[in-house]
């Protein structure tokens, strides 16, 4: 059977993972609001076949929590317990963006510099100063972490807004738009030549 969805679907969640599941849960509901809906629950290699599955042989026991943002979508943390869940690398060595998968979490805030501000006075880190990332138009976005490393992004407007319809009116630099290969039509993953 074949898969064809009728409109985009939903992001339902996105899992991170924190070395303090506690601290975690009190840091982003402090800092953004977000409010523990469930948990922390334990879960062991017994009684949680999926556990296994997904977190391979060593796994044996983790702490998880699901948060619940302004617009419905889910963060679930998760602490691992055995085998532990590591420190963050050095700042000067930490390169998420060059790993495969997601590397950092957005939130959308009309005062991108009072955001930043209120994540730094709570115990994150800046990594870039809010800046406006599309000369000639008002969108401001900045790069933090939180306290234990997680890169966050702070947007002032929406992604559809930011997104869609480029080059946008008022747009002072067009942007160099990569043009698919040639036979490059399907969604497979493809490595740069």
């Amino acid at each position: 059977m074949t898969f064809a969805p009728q409109a985009a679907l939903a992001v339902n969640h996105v899992g991170v993972t924190v070395p303090d599941i506690h601290a975690a849960i009190d840091w982003y509901g402090a800092a953004f609001g977000f409010r523990c809906i469930m948990g922390p629950r334990e879960l062991e290699v017994t009684g949680h076949a999926e556990a296994s599955s997904v977190f391979g042989g060593r796994f044996r026991r983790a702490w998880q929590a699901h948060l619940l943002t302004g617009n419905s979508v889910g963060i679930e943390l998760f602490q691992f317990i055995d085998p532990p869940t590591s420190g963050p690398r050095p700042t000067q060595e930490r390169m998420p963006w060059l790993e495969r998968g997601p590397w950092h979490l957005c939130i959308t805030h009309p005062d991108v510099a009072a955001m930043v501000d209120h994540i730094v006075d709570h115990g994150g880190a800046l990594l870039a100063p809010p800046y406006q990332f599309v000369p000639g138009r008002p969108w401001t976005l900045a790069y933090t972490t939180d306290p234990w490393g997680t890169v966050l992004e702070v947007m002032s407007h929406s992604y559809a807004e930011a997104f869609s319809n480029w080059p946008q009116p008022g747009q002072l630099i067009p942007p160099t738009l990569v043009p698919r290969r040639q036979g490059d039509g399907d969604a497979g993953s493809h490595e740069p030549e």
